[in-house]
């Protein structure tokens, strides 16, 4: 009897640690503190420095017990286009929690930066030679993906779900990575039941709302993330696309339903001055604690979540006044513009452009580059019609497309 009352103890003094564990700033700080230093000088794609951070990753991943879920250990090697003619050798790296259960949930961050100003993407006037340690953008979110697989590896619990751990190489040269996991994926994608992403999640201030993108994607979003939200006292504003300028876009195209947090664009963004001094670790933690409480609740329902289309989002920052309705790939080198995906009711699917078409020219303006699309819509405005050159396959098409 005493023994079976020892035995009692030990189950319920477990199941109590693993209900109580949670995520602390100090193991956040850890993180951002070593991946955002100088000493990584900033991780560009494909840098011997980004290698030191992806080593980091894969240690971790390993002392937690997680499966290697690369194509070489935790790691998956891919190639980069930085442009026409430089190839970079880039790597995810991936972490596997195997629950034995028959749905995977997704995890995922991207860990690359700017580097030393060399590479595309700085708003420094005068970048090169200047470390971008992009603390904010993004070792923010390796340190929610590093310490949200120590909370499921540690927690004593065996959840209904597995869990799959990934950090992206190349997403500032276009998602690259996320899109080369999602095309090369080494779990069957068909039983992803959701995939959060986390970018730019560091300076979380309280007297504002959290951004979180992916909400139409599922209507059970609506259902479990509110209450959850009102427990931890954390506001939050959504955004309904399943695309943006983010890795989840890369599993939101597979029809994945997908959740992307965000605490807000900044005066440093894209600048050197993304430091670690500007990072808020405690409401980084009360983030991903809200996060482990969303995913538990979503964890006790019954079969897969419900997959929705929704409108395809306009760039941020844009500057023009229309939008065609489309996803774009963005590693696509030209010449003309790749089409990704297109949005229901919009110009672009009502003039009749498909998922895999090149748009070459738009009115006058020749598209060899996004910047090109992007500076052609600016020349537009709502109502007007334009006659649209688009090469399906081998086929040339004349379309118009009205605003």
């Amino acid at each position: 009897m005493k023994q079976s009352i020892v035995l009692l103890f030990i189950f319920f003094s477990i199941y109590s640690f693993g209900q109580s564990i949670t995520i602390s700033p100090k193991n956040v700080e850890k993180h951002i503190s070593y991946l955002a230093s100088d000493e990584l000088k900033g991780r560009g794609t494909g840098t011997k420095d980004e290698q030191k951070a992806a080593q980091y990753i894969a240690t971790f991943f390993n002392d937690l017990g997680l499966q290697p879920k690369g194509t070489n250990g935790f790691e998956q090697p891919f190639k980069a286009n930085l442009d026409t003619v430089h190839v970079l050798d880039a790597r995810n790296v991936v972490g596997y929690l195997d629950n034995g259960a028959e749905r995977t949930i997704v995890i995922g961050a991207h860990y690359d930066h700017l580097g030393e100003g060399y590479q595309r993407g700085s708003l420094d006037q005068d970048a090169k030679g200047k470390i971008h340690n992009g603390a904010d953008d993004n070792a923010s979110g390796v340190a929610g993906v590093l310490e949200l697989a120590r909370y499921y590896a540690k927690n004593g619990i065996k959840e209904s779900h597995n869990f799959l751990f990934i950090c992206f190489s190349a997403e500032e040269l276009g998602l690259l990575g996320s899109k080369f996991y999602a095309n090369n994926p080494t779990i069957d994608l068909t039983k992803v039941n959701c995939m959060l992403n986390f970018d730019m999640i560091g300076r979380f201030d309280p007297t504002k709302p959290i951004t979180v993108g992916g909400w139409g994607t599922s209507p059970t979003w609506g259902q479990v993330i509110p209450p959850v939200m009102q427990r931890e006292k954390m506001a939050f504003k959504i955004d309904s696309s399943g695309a943006g300028a983010s890795d989840h876009t890369s599993f939101y195209t597979k029809k994945i339903p997908v959740l992307f947090f965000f605490t807000g664009v900044h005066s440093d963004y894209h600048r050197p001055s993304d430091d670690i001094a500007l990072i808020n670790f405690a409401g980084e933690s009360q983030i991903l604690n809200a996060v482990t409480g969303i995913l538990n609740e979503l964890d006790k329902l019954p079969g897969r979540l419900e997959y929705r289309e929704t409108a395809m989002p306009m760039a941020r920052n844009a500057s023009f006044k229309v939008t065609m309705g489309l996803l774009l790939d963005y590693s696509f080198n030209g010449p003309g513009i790749k089409v990704d995906g297109v949005s229901k009711n919009r110009p672009g699917e009502a003039a009749g452009i498909k998922g895999g078409d090149l748009i070459l020219r738009l009115g006058n303006y020749t598209l060899n580059t996004i910047y090109d699309y992007m500076g052609a819509l600016g020349k537009y405005e709502k109502g007007q019609t334009v006659e649209t050159e688009v090469q399906r396959g081998a086929e040339k098409l004349m379309l118009k497309v009205t605003f």
